[in-house]
């Protein structure tokens, strides 16, 4: 009669298809830790000579963008104040024309004259002030140089004139009156000068 215990005892050794797989020790030992990846080495006199040459940099472009926004600012303002140059010439020719007409008008003419042409003169008078002071309000001024020194920034001879009781370059007569905008010239007084006095 075969021994069923020892039947019983090799069924019970084999391990049944859905029974859980014992963990090896490979699978329960713990994760090999990653090399760690070790950096370049960097001189640090190298990184203080970059941040150098970065902060020369950014100083250089600081500057640079100064000076341009005050060259703007210098181009908007000369604009703003010289732009009217070419149109303030072709009015000087108006302002020089209602001082002829005054000047041909002697005071034996105003003393004689009737109420119509008092007014008229008057008028006149009135224009010529008010043209005078659109220009002055836009930065023109009017050079009115009689008994001044003769400079040649502001003035243009004309021809002299042999005066020995005044100084020598002297401005004696102005032909016609000069204006300046701003800062620089816009048409010479033309006037003339005194010689043979004393040297100023």
């Amino acid at each position: 009669m075969p021994d069923i215990r020892h039947r019983t005892h090799a069924m019970n050794d084999t391990p049944r298809p859905d029974a859980p797989r014992p963990e090896s020790s490979a699978e329960t030992a713990s994760p090999v830790p990653e090399a760690k990846v070790s950096k370049p080495y960097v001189d640090p006199s190298l990184l203080v000579d970059e941040a150098a040459e970065m902060k020369d940099r950014l100083l250089r472009a600081l500057a640079d963008m100064e000076n341009l926004r005050r060259r703007t600012e210098r181009e908007v303002s000369d604009a703003r104040q010289y732009g009217i140059a070419s149109f303030a010439r072709d009015i000087l020719g108006v302002a020089d024309n209602f001082r002829r007409a005054l000047d041909a008008v002697g005071p034996e003419v105003r003393a004689g004259a009737d109420a119509a042409v008092a007014s008229f003169i008057e008028g006149v008078e009135l224009t010529e002030k008010e043209l005078l002071k659109a220009l002055e309000k836009n930065g023109i001024r009017k050079i009115e140089p009689l008994g001044e020194k003769f400079d040649p920034n502001l003035h243009q001879a004309m021809y002299e004139v042999p005066d020995p009781s005044v100084p020598s370059g002297t401005v004696v007569q102005v032909v016609q009156p000069g204006y300046v905008i701003g800062e620089r010239i816009l048409r010479p007084a033309m006037v003339a000068v005194s010689k043979g006095g004393p040297k100023a």
